[in-house]
């Protein structure tokens, strides 16, 4: 697996506005032949949540922007796709005239669909979020705004899921935009690897006691779950998820650990899922 630059912390002042964080970000780079970065935006929560507005309004005047979302809330999809049902592709209104469309399909089908009949072309880079809710740790595997993420990384596009830690609606997301920027600017201002994948979350803190940024490694930790059973007014069962967090990674260079001592977590991840030590054990060991 690739190595994770761990124990590295950005500390910033948490400024106030982005206006304040300016002497620390890159110039804006530009795309092919002097033209102006496209930078695709989606998420897992729909079009109509606060989150990915609040994305919009974090990296505007970066660049043309280009939202793909889903029409409804699509939290928990995976990397999920739509085979065997038709996708609907609808261009809708949003905020100061951005370039928007819905689609009735998962976070993935939108990367898919943004590049091929939207942009016919590679974006410079894709941010997904900001998602309402933690996708630290284990969440990674589950979450629909790390899997567009990941499959424009997949697409070569260098991408960034986002999270802030509040799954309410009404959720703060001034402090959560200031660092968006910081990083989509970071993004944009040099050459990255074309498989550059972040997963970045935000503590839900006041801007004022954010300590900076962590880049760390993803923390062992899983639910512990069980299902609730009940009964529907026909008698008939059902069963309703429930569990709780539980972290077993106790040491200081994890996404976990960032987030509970007010650090924004910024982890590098890759799709190769292969396990390279295990691999070498058993061809060492294993006979055949």
């Amino acid at each position: 697996m690739g190595k994770c630059t761990c124990n590295k912390t950005l500390i910033l002042s948490a400024p106030l506005s982005i206006k304040h964080l300016t002497p620390y970000l890159a110039p804006m780079a530009k795309s092919k032949k002097g033209k102006q970065p496209v930078i695709l935006v989606t998420n897992d929560d729909s079009i109509s949540a606060p989150g990915i507005l609040a994305l919009v309004e974090a990296v505007k005047g970066l660049g043309r922007i280009v939202v793909v979302a889903p029409d409804k809330p699509q939290s928990g999809m995976g990397h999920a796709i739509t085979i065997g049902h038709p996708l609907r592709l609808h261009k809708v209104p949003f905020a100061d005239g951005v370039e928007a469309y819905t689609c009735n399909g998962t976070p993935v089908d939108c990367v898919k669909l943004a590049v091929d009949k939207v942009l016919h072309q590679r974006p410079d880079v894709c941010l997904s979020g900001i998602n309402h809710g933690a996708n630290h740790s284990i969440n990674v595997i589950y979450s629909g705004t790390m899997s567009a993420a990941m499959e424009a990384s997949i697409e070569s596009i260098p991408s960034a899921g986002f999270s802030l830690l509040d799954v309410r609606l009404e959720a703060d997301f001034s402090g959560a935009k200031i660092y968006v920027r910081q990083i989509a600017e970071q993004m944009l201002a040099r050459k990255t690897d074309k498989h550059l994948l972040l997963n970045v979350n935000i503590p839900a803190v006041d801007v004022k006691l954010i300590k900076g940024i962590k880049v760390c490694k993803q923390a062992y930790a899983k639910y512990e779950e069980d299902f609730i059973e009940r009964k529907d007014p026909s008698g008939r069962k059902y069963y309703w998820l429930t569990g709780k967090f539980v972290n077993f990674d106790k040491s200081k260079d994890t996404d976990v650990w960032a987030l509970k001592n007010n650090y924004v977590s910024v982890v590098p991840i890759e799709f190769d899922l292969t396990n390279y030590a295990l691999k070498k054990k058993i061809e060492k060991t294993w006979k055949f």
